[in-house]
């Protein structure tokens, strides 16, 4: 059966670290490997708004000798029109993996559960992470490599009850990080998840936190994350988000009590002035455009690993 990568800790950390060298690699060298050429196809499912998954998976296929097969989900109607097992059965044998953006998480369970090729979980409402393998590329890019990467601290603000707070700590205690988690009450993460991380870091050398205080989170943190407070299906929750998440901005106040040389990151998209500041954002501790670059080197990476597991 092949491998399948739907959350962060489908990978051990030895095989995280083997992702990550892997990616390091094709940082220095874009065409590294090629082991989709002739060309083989990935089908690139997409059932949310996307900028950064389209283009970063687009052209990592491309870059692996292969052919990226962009699928509409929301013309396909993948569970509605036909169902996933359906879906899935049609592209495993004219595809050599299927990249799926979407909304639950046992959407990408169900098609793994069927799925003769590798299935990766390029979003959902639980997880993101294709995003924190980018995340820790970049750590590692900025802080001496992958080796650098355990006990760093990294603390996360804001919405803690979303898809990013769970990979971060799923993700990060993978790498043996100690992981910091803060948001607001009613708005922090899946206690499961938080138990899962304790569970891993536990083997790796890391930790995780939950707090409601910012504040104490950053205290000298090697790197600062946010995102959006209002995520994608939460719109109509903008207006009551906002109050409680005030005081979780990253700016340069919030930043004073991190390390002088911290790293800041947001998966994109921003709304600068409500979770980040422009200031902090656009300013010399911002690592995220090297972090938005990053999704397309940790992906190539991960795609080319899944496929050599076979």
């Amino acid at each position: 059966m092949p491998r399948h990568f739907l959350r962060d800790d489908d990978l051990t950390p030895a095989e995280q670290r083997q992702v990550l060298e892997l990616a390091m690699a094709f940082r220095d060298d874009r065409q590294v490997r090629t082991p989709l050429a002739g060309p083989r196809a990935v089908a690139i499912l997409t059932d949310k708004p996307t900028l950064r998954t389209q283009v970063s998976f687009t052209a990592g296929v491309a870059e692996l000798g292969g052919y990226p097969l962009m699928v509409d989900g929301r013309l396909a109607q993948v569970g509605v029109r036909e169902s996933i097992a359906d879906v899935t059965r049609v592209l495993d044998r004219q595809v050599a993996a299927i990249v799926w953006r979407t909304f639950g998480q046992e959407r990408v369970e169900e098609m793994a559960a069927v799925s003769q090729v590798p299935v990766v979980n390029a979003l959902t409402d639980g997880f993101h992470p294709c995003q924190i393998l980018a995340d820790l590329l970049t750590v590692a890019q900025l802080r001496g490599g992958v080796e650098a990467l355990p006990g760093q601290v990294l603390a996360y603000v804001g919405d803690a009850a979303n898809n990013m707070a769970n990979s971060y700590l799923l993700g990060g205690a993978t790498a043996g990080l100690h992981v910091r988690v803060a948001g607001p009450e009613g708005y922090q993460p899946d206690p499961a998840v938080v138990a899962r991380a304790a569970e891993i870091a536990a083997t790796t050398g890391g930790s995780v936190a939950v707090t409601a205080d910012p504040a104490a989170a950053v205290a000298g943190a090697d790197v600062v994350a946010t995102d959006t407070w209002v995520s994608m299906g939460d719109e109509d929750e903008a207006l009551e988000r906002q109050e409680p998440f005030v005081p979780y901005r990253v700016d340069d106040a919030l930043l004073a009590g991190a390390r002088a040389d911290a790293i800041v990151l947001h998966c994109l998209p921003a709304y600068r002035g409500k979770e980040i500041t422009a200031e902090v954002i656009d300013g010399p501790r911002s690592a995220v455009w090297d972090e938005a670059e990053n999704r397309l080197h940790a992906q190539k990476a991960l795609l080319t690993w899944l496929l050599e597991q076979r």
